[in-house]
């Protein structure tokens, strides 16, 4: 039986079941993860929390494509992505999926406008900067379209790392502790941005957090003690 509170349907966006993920250490295996099923609806905000090494970030990227699992399946949108090859997981990436990180990820040789516009131009759409320009204005970063990110500060760049994130109007966004470098007040607002473009938009939010403010914003928390779910 699956271990969530929602009944597998054809509506679902991402369901994983018996998901696993062990490594070998120098003392045996180690179980970061076991046996998690999760079936997660399209627009749902999740929170994945858990005290620190009790597998959330790895449970989000192997969710994302980003790492592949030593046992189970995850399935997103009826697509079972642990049987794609590397770049079939990164077309499915770029085709769905949006990121925002707690170290921001931005590249630092291009500009704001740059650095929203790329996932659009690596993408072929030749409305690459409306769109960035856009969503720039929207998290109110219009003044600063050609500052680079050592020009602009924690807060500003986790706004352009919003905006990249939700430019590309991704059906999933994955979010690994967006405030853990921002100040609580810098971080309350990147929080009120991200739930709103999520709404706006109607993206799936799936987001690992220590917060429990945060977490309480979500539709639904789920805990991981020691790689379980509990």
């Amino acid at each position: 039986m699956l271990n969530t509170q929602i009944e597998p349907t054809t509506h679902s966006i991402i369901v994983t079941e018996k998901l696993g993920k062990a490594v070998p250490t120098s003392e045996g295996t180690l179980h970061i993860l076991s046996a998690v099923d999760l079936i997660i609806k399209p627009g749902e905000s999740i929170a994945i929390v858990g005290e620190s090494g009790s597998g959330k970030s790895t449970l989000l990227s192997l969710l994302a494509g980003l790492d592949t699992p030593s046992t189970g399946t995850v399935l997103i949108n009826g697509r079972d992505i642990t049987k794609l090859n590397e770049d079939g997981r990164a077309a499915m990436r770029n085709e769905l999926v949006g990121f925002v990180f707690q170290s921001f990820q931005l590249l630092p040789g291009l500009t704001a406008l740059e650095n929203v516009m790329l996932p659009l131009e690596l993408s072929g759409d030749g409305q690459a900067e409306t769109a960035a320009r856009a969503l720039l204005d929207r998290v109110g970063l219009s003044h600063r379209l050609s500052h680079t990110p050592k020009q602009l500060s924690g807060g500003e760049q986790q706004r352009v790392a919003l905006a990249r994130a939700f430019v590309t109007r991704p059906a999933i966004l994955f979010a690994d502790e967006p405030t853990g470098n921002l100040d609580s007040k810098t971080g309350a607002h990147i929080i009120d941005l991200l739930f709103e473009l999520n709404q706006e938009q109607h993206t799936t939010l799936i987001l690992v957090t220590h917060d429990a403010a945060l977490a309480s914003r979500c539709e639904r928390s789920i805990r991981l003690d020691a790689g379980s779910l509990v």
